[in-house]
């Protein structure tokens, strides 16, 4: 399945990792980060991060449009100074939606910024859409039952359950929630980033299937986002998986 190139990717991402880098904690849809850092490169072209530092204040405006309040946000997050990072940590407390999500980017490339500065040495960012804590990602794990039409009874609920938190804990990972139905049953975890994840995953699989073979050997694993059950079966549908050919997306 196409999540092997992923677990690649992702090995291969960290093979050249710092030991000073950050982690994106909240969870912000990846259209918004790629508008964020696209604007942000814009921003910078124009050169009007000494401006928008002076017109601070703007953020605070109910009358100041939401695109103005985009360029400040991106303009001051450049700037090396405290006062612009507790500008923006001040309008993050404020505000929700897109706009919020758009100044937790911009206050963590200010915090980058300020760290980078204090210490001399580059920081690493890392964001993902689940975002993490400390130094540990957010994963939304599917694991796929070996009958389409069915929910996994109580024991192989608990079996799952159990054995999923087992791995983790050995990972020095985190259960975060658990979820059952038809055809499927959906996780959030988290792991330190440079966990083998495949790895984790499969033990487990392999574990439950000796209590009755009732899950697949594939699953589909992403820090992106948490999938609707229709995401899930187009995408098993789309990797030609035969068992979930005639289960209804809902």
């Amino acid at each position: 399945m196409e999540e092997k190139q992923f677990y690649q990717n992702i090995q291969k991402a960290l093979e050249n990792l710092p030991e000073n880098f950050s982690i994106l904690e909240e969870r912000i849809e990846i259209e918004v980060q790629m508008k964020y850092f696209e604007f942000s490169k814009t921003i910078r072209g124009r050169d009007t991060s000494e401006e928008c530092f002076e017109n601070r204040e703007q953020l605070f405006d109910a009358g100041i449009d939401i695109d103005r309040k985009k360029e400040i946000l991106s303009a001051i997050a450049t700037v090396d100074d405290v006062k612009a990072y507790r500008t923006i940590e001040a309008f993050v407390k404020e505000n929700e939606g897109e706009l919020k999500q758009w100044s937790v980017l911009a206050m963590q490339e200010s915090r980058m910024l300020i760290q980078s500065s204090l210490l001399d040495e580059q920081q690493v960012f890392i964001s993902t859409g689940l975002g993490g804590k400390g130094k540990k990602l957010r994963y939304y794990v599917v694991f796929i039952n070996n009958i389409q039409h069915k929910i996994l009874n109580n024991t192989q609920q608990k079996l799952l359950r159990d054995e999923l938190i087992y791995e983790l804990k050995g990972s020095n990972g985190e259960f975060e929630s658990m979820d059952y139905m038809e055809g499927f049953s959906t996780a959030l975890v988290m792991l330190p980033i440079q966990t083998e994840i495949k790895k984790v995953f499969q033990n487990v699989v392999d574990e439950c299937n000796q209590y009755g073979n009732f899950l697949e050997d594939d699953m589909i694993v992403t820090n992106v986002k948490v999938m609707s059950r229709g995401e899930i079966i187009q995408l098993l549908h789309q990797n030609r998986n035969p068992n979930f050919d005639e289960l209804e997306e809902e």
